[in-house]
């Protein structure tokens, strides 16, 4: 499962580029939220549409197929770095010290390798929906209204590159923590326990207060 994370930020090149990268994966998740927002709105409208005027949004399915990318991929990579996507923690919770970083870091390298798979294989799938001399650069496009396709494909190899980036950070800070055997290493994800969770929630009550 996943649990509450605190990333450590110093003044070491690790951290400083952690920040750096975090500002792009807040801007591309802040794009991930208002896409949600707009597919609400479009619901709102092709619904009054419907009722009132009998005429819903024309194209309705084809712009939510549109928006998925932008939802599903843009934020990965910012819950990555704050340890928020599945995992089980039943072994790790009982790990510490290099043991700990050791398994932390054979996860990452692992999600890495399939990452950069993904990569590829979706470049090569906005590859084959790119062209230059069709209309509108497409080979392809939606249905109902004739939306091309390939902005929504080249979402996916762009936040999956995000993401790689974000994950090699995290092999640089495991690997260092293991090597020197860093009790709390910055720019990677500590996994709270129960009573720093409840630490940490009571402390965000009482700002706002």
């Amino acid at each position: 499962m996943a649990g509450q994370a605190t990333v450590l930020v110093d003044g070491s090149r690790l951290s400083q580029l952690d920040q750096r990268l975090l500002v792009l994966e807040r801007f591309l998740a802040l794009i991930s939220g208002l896409a949600v927002f707009s597919l609400m709105v479009l619901a709102v409208v092709s619904v009054s549409g419907r009722n009132a005027l009998n005429a819903p949004l024309p194209g309705y399915v084809d712009w939510i197929e549109q928006a998925m990318p932008l939802i599903a991929f843009l934020g990965i990579s910012y819950v990555q770095r704050d340890g928020g996507h599945i995992r089980m923690d039943i072994v790790i919770s009982r790990l510490h010290g290099r043991a700990l970083w050791l398994f932390e870091l054979l996860s990452v390298v692992l999600i890495l390798i399939l990452m950069l798979a993904l990569v590829w294989g979706s470049w090569s799938h906005f590859d084959r929906s790119f062209d230059f001399g069709a209309p509108m650069w497409s080979r392809d496009s939606s249905i109902d209204i004739g939306i091309p396709l390939w902005p929504a494909k080249l979402l996916a190899p762009v936040a999956f590159s995000v993401l790689c980036l974000r994950l090699a950070l995290q092999v640089w800070g495991y690997g260092r923590a293991f090597w020197l055997g860093l009790d709390a290493p910055a720019a990677v994800p500590l996994i709270q326990d129960t009573a720093a969770q409840a630490a940490a929630e009571a402390e965000q009550f009482e700002g706002q207060d």
